[in-house]
Parts: structure tokens; C-alpha cells; sequence
């Protein structure tokens, strides 16, 4: 009989691509989102190979219905920053209580489901000193952070629950990129170990069929280390293929501490099991590259001074200092 999957969040970048793996390995998948014009449009076309049910995760009846007839849940549904940092509510209301509602299907009407579930490496704050970073450490979100709160609340209630399960804790984790207000939050000397959605949805496809070694353990996803870097030499090049150059921003734009991201010491251990770490960075950037049109690339560099001049002027850290906010400036700044 086919293992049968419980996908949440499946229109997201993650889900998106976990759900095709999926698909690959021909297994009974169910999908739960948000109704949506993204979502009909990128589930309906599935429609003949997989079970969709549109709704919310707060929604309990629903959630027990499709925590009922599942094997295996991927629960990836969750509101990420920046609205995560700006709407508390929603955040904790999507990513505490309603993971509770899935545990709580499985541990009341199906106990033998098995709950695979996505935290991030944020739960463990800045590292920009200390930044080999191991499962068992401290877990310290950085100030402003509500959506790494709403992880670390999540674990301890999934650890505390009963169940079957496993936490993965996402590192940086790269699609095709687009403009996010939180690339100034980053301190350029921030260490990067970067997974693909591509590597990260391999990962969660193939844990399902690893549930016994999997069990009752966390661990740190990452690309491994052929996937490492430091922020300053990732964002040029990326700018780079974007047609910007990087010279043109202004180094005061970006923070230079409150953010988290570092290399995981321990990653080979989950890779040790799934085998998903198969991408070095230059394949990423090879990736990024021919997925960015030729004619973007020609007038971004045309334009790249006044683009350049344009984000820095949003960024956060760079206006708190600007208009000497003193308490934004603490927060971004040493």
C-alpha cells in the first residue's frame, strides 16, 4: 500500500517543489492550502495525481479530516518575515496554534501518523561570532524576531506532544530570489550555508521513508560545505547576475548584528540518512542564472546605480540611523 502523505503549504517555494518530489515517488498525497489565484493555479494542474483540500490549518475540522487518513504529515504551511515580524498575531495564530491543531489531530484521532515538521535556523539568533552551529545549542531568537519565537514555542510543543516526529531546522534556504526588505537585516560578514528549495523538498520527499531513524529527533538542514559562503561574497554575486553591482550600495545600509544565519557543523548527519546534499553554490548560481532573463539583466545594469540608490533607501537600518531612531539603531547596530 502507498504511503499516504499529508502536504501543508504546498504553494509555497518549498512546497511547491516537495510536492513534485512527491509526485516522483508515487506516493498517496494530499495537499492542504490556502484557497488562492497562486494556489488553484499551481495545484489544479496536479489535480489528476493528487487529493486537494483548500483551507486554512485554524480550521480544526478540517485539519482532524485530513489528519485521519494520513500516514505522514510535511507540515510546511507558515507565515514567514517580514509579515511574520509585523503581524504577531497572525504568525502565532498560524505558526504556533496551528501546528497545535495538527498535533493535536494526530494525537487524538491518529497516533500513528507521523509528523515531519520545518523550524528554521533562526531559533538560534546571531551568530555572526559564533557561527558553527550545532543542534544542541542554546536556542536564543534575535530581538524582533516573532517568527523564530513562533518556531521555538512550536518544537517544544511538538518534543512535549507524544507523537511520532521530526524537526528540521531549515538553513538559508534559496529559490529564484526577489526583492525582501530583510537583505539589509543581514550583516555582510554573516556566514551562509544555503540549500536549494530543490535540496531542501529532496530531503523532506525522501524522510518519508526514513520515519524510524527519523524519530524523535531534530536536525540542522543545510546544503553541507560546498554550499558555504559569507553574505557580502553571495549578494554581489547575485547582484551580479541580476545586472547591479555591488559597489553601488552603501555599507551603512546593512546591519551589523540582530540577524541570524552560520554554518552547520552537523548537517552531514541528516544527510547521513536522506542523502539530499547533491548541489554545490556554483550550480545554485548556474541555476539563478539561466532562470534570469538576458533582457532584465541588460537594464538593471544600465540602471544599477539608481536601482543600487532606490533599496538602500528602503532599508530599515540605514533610515533607523538616518533618523537617529534610537531604539532601531541599537537593534541593527553595534
Amino acid at each position: 500500500m502507498k504511503k499516504r502523505v499529508l502536504l501543508t503549504g504546498a504553494s509555497g517555494s518549498i512546497g511547491y517543489q516537495t510536492l513534485q518530489k512527491l509526485i516522483e515517488k508515487d506516493l498517496d498525497i494530499t495537499v492542504l492550502d490556502l484557497p488562492g489565484k497562486k494556489s488553484r493555479g499551481l495545484l489544479e494542474k496536479f489535480r489528476n495525481k493528487i487529493k486537494i483540500l483548500y483551507g486554512s490549518v485554524n480550521d480544526t475540522d478540517l485539519v482532524d479530516k485530513a489528519i485521519s487518513g494520513a500516514d505522514i504529515v510535511i507540515h510546511l504551511a507558515a507565515v514567514i518575515p517580514p509579515l511574520a515580524d509585523k503581524n504577531c498575531e497572525l504568525a502565532k495564530k498560524v505558526n504556533y496554534f496551528g501546528t497545535e491543531n495538527i498535533v493535536n489531530a494526530i494525537k487524538y484521532f491518529n497516533p500513528r501518523c507521523f509528523l515531519i515538521y520545518s523550524s528554521s535556523i533562526s531559533v538560534y539568533g546571531d551568530r555572526v561570532e559564533n557561527f558553527m552551529i550545532n543542534v544542541g545549542d542554546e536556542l536564543n531568537a534575535s530581538e524582533g524576531d516573532y517568527y523564530a519565537l513562533t518556531k521555538i514555542a512550536a518544537e517544544r510543543m511538538i518534543r512535549e506532544a507524544g507523537i511520532g516526529y521530526t524537526i528540521f531546522r531549515f538553513s538559508a534556504i534559496m529559490g529564484l530570489p526577489h526583492t525582501d526588505p530583510l537583505m539589509f537585516h543581514m550583516p555582510l560578514d554573516t556566514k551562509l550555508e544555503i540549500a536549494s528549495s530543490n535540496t531542501t523538498a529532496r530531503a523532506l520527499a525522501e524522510a518519508c521513508f526514513h520515519t524510524e531513524e527519523l524519530n524523535g529527533r531534530v536536525f540542522n538542514l543545510g546544503g553541507g560545505v560546498k554550499c558555504r559562503t559569507d553574505y557580502k561574497t553571495f549578494l554581489a554575486e547575485m547582484l551580479k547576475i541580476y545586472g547591479l553591482n555591488f559597489k553601488h550600495f552603501k555599507a551603512e545600509a546593512f546591519a551589523e548584528r540582530n540577524f541570524h544565519c552560520g554554518y552547520y557543523e552537523d548537517s552531514h548527519i541528516l544527510n547521513g540518512i536522506l542523502d539530499f546534499q547533491r548541489e554545490t553554490l556554483d550550480e545554485y548560481y548556474a541555476y539563478v542564472r539561466k532562470n534570469t532573463p538576458k533582457v532584465l539583466r541588460f537594464f538593471t545594469r544600465v540602471a544599477s546605480r539608481s536601482v543600487a540608490y532606490f533599496l538602500c533607501k528602503s532599508s530599515e537600518p540605514y533610515i533607523a540611523r538616518k533618523k537617529k531612531l534610537v531604539l532601531e539603531t541599537n537593534r541593527y547596530f553595534k
